[in-house]
């Protein structure tokens, strides 16, 4: 008994550990005009004093003198800036909670070679970290299955919802790969001689091409008809294929960089980077070679003795002078709550102050292949923005009014905020 009753105590806590108690926003009931704001349209500019509609979930008209429907609930927003939602690339948001504890930790499945592993699956919706990330901008996140090797695929998640089926915005929406190192580790803890790890290097890159070409053989059999049974980790390959998902590859080195862009010569797989810390190094090849980048070391330390102190800073101007399509990401799961404020420094370094906005909006949009509906402030567009009555990019100015995902209006309120409401309280003068 006293087992079973520290069993459920046990769960109790665990439960308690990882679960908000908002309610998720109530589909849109009537029209709503935010009057008067800085409208951030991302592909159309930026409209100063003007108003900006939206019908069911959708945005009807931006601009001034709208014709207003009868019954509209019109919200002043006088001096305050309206943004697209903000999306969060290359995020394990919803499928970890508290690293220290197992339970809540479902990021990667066992082994090298999981491509049939869909990150939505373990998508939980109720986790106390979303609330504190959509505080700070973000209404949607990409999140990403971890492991070696062949990952799986990633699903764009909103987030605000009942559950991993109504929290899908987009998914598969590509399948993520992990390029073996190059450089050596030289940690402490590093028991492993170089040429042991430049072995394992070596046999890592071989077993990775091995498993594409074997995926190839496959299709083609599928294709031809000549391979009837199905094997489900093959079969998701096959989409790869097919050019109906992109690649996504986990790779931050110039090396890796180099050797992945060499590797894809005999596929011609949509390529994207995820990382490129040493992007700006190779920034006219990935143009070239029309290889997006999902930048994600927009605070990293310089990785070299001989960098300039401001190489991760600069990097986004540098992508953009080039003529690289990018988004700048922080990857992770609390900490993405800083992705506004990256693509902020990235201001303070030379990055235009649009561009900016379009890489943490636009940019991942065009990139998951969901710009149709999402990055952008346009007629017929869904109604997912921001409103901050000071700059979004800014840490002292950032101060979010109104989210809305579909038309909906999202609750801001998180545990960080309550804990400062219940402190205030313990205050003395």
């Amino acid at each position: 008994m006293k087992l079973k009753a520290l069993l459920i105590g046990l769960g109790l806590v665990a439960s308690a550990a990882h679960a908000h108690n908002l309610v998720p926003g109530a589909p849109q009931s009537g029209p709503i005009l935010l009057q008067g704001g800085t409208i951030h349209t991302v592909t159309q500019g930026r409209l100063d004093s003007a108003d900006l509609l939206f019908v069911d979930g959708k945005i009807v008209a931006v601009g001034e003198n709208l014709q207003i429907p009868e019954g509209t609930t019109v919200i002043d927003i006088q001096g305050q800036h309206v943004y697209p939602g903000i999306i969060a690339l290359d995020t394990t948001l919803g499928i970890i909670e508290i690293p220290a504890i197992r339970a809540t930790v479902d990021t990667n499945e066992v082994g090298n070679f999981t491509p049939e592993v869909m990150a939505h699956h373990a998508f939980n919706a109720d986790s106390e970290i979303i609330p504190t990330i959509r505080y700070n901008g973000v209404t949607h996140a990409q999140v990403v299955p971890q492991g070696p090797l062949v990952r799986g695929q990633s699903s764009l998640m909103k987030l605000d919802s009942w559950n991993w089926r109504d929290g899908i915005e987009a998914s598969p929406n590509g399948m993520h790969v992990t390029w073996p190192r190059t450089g050596l580790n030289t940690s402490p803890w590093e028991r492993r001689t170089p040429e042991q790890q430049r072995n394992t290097q070596q046999e890592q890159r071989e077993q990775l091409q091995q498993l594409f070409a074997t995926a190839k053989v496959y299709h083609e059999a599928r294709e031809s008809g000549a391979q009837t049974r199905v094997d489900q980790r093959w079969e998701a390959m096959r989409s790869l294929f097919k050019g109906e998902q992109k690649l996504f590859v986990h790779a931050d080195d110039r090396r890796q960089i180099e050797q992945i862009l060499a590797f894809n010569e005999a596929y011609g797989f949509e390529l994207v980077i995820m990382g490129g810390r040493d992007a700006w190094m190779m920034a006219d090849e990935l143009a070239a070679a029309d290889v997006s980048v999902v930048f994600g070391a927009a605070y990293g330390l310089p990785s070299r003795v001989d960098e300039a102190y401001d190489s991760a800073f600069s990097t986004p101007k540098l992508l953009a002078d080039a003529g690289v399509n990018f988004a700048i990401a922080y990857p992770g799961f609390w900490d993405v709550r800083n992705l506004a404020f990256a693509a902020g420094n990235a201001v303070a370094y030379g990055l235009d102050y649009d561009q900016a906005i379009a890489a943490i909006t636009y940019g991942p949009a065009q990139i998951l292949g969901v710009a149709d509906r999402l990055g952008s402030i346009e007629a017929g567009k869904q109604a997912t923005f921001i409103v901050s009555s000071g700059d979004v990019l800014d840490h002292l100015g950032q101060d979010i009014q109104h989210m809305f995902i579909d038309g909906r209006a999202i609750d801001l309120s998180n545990r960080h905020w309550q804990l400062y409401q219940k402190y205030q309280e313990r205050i003395v003068e």
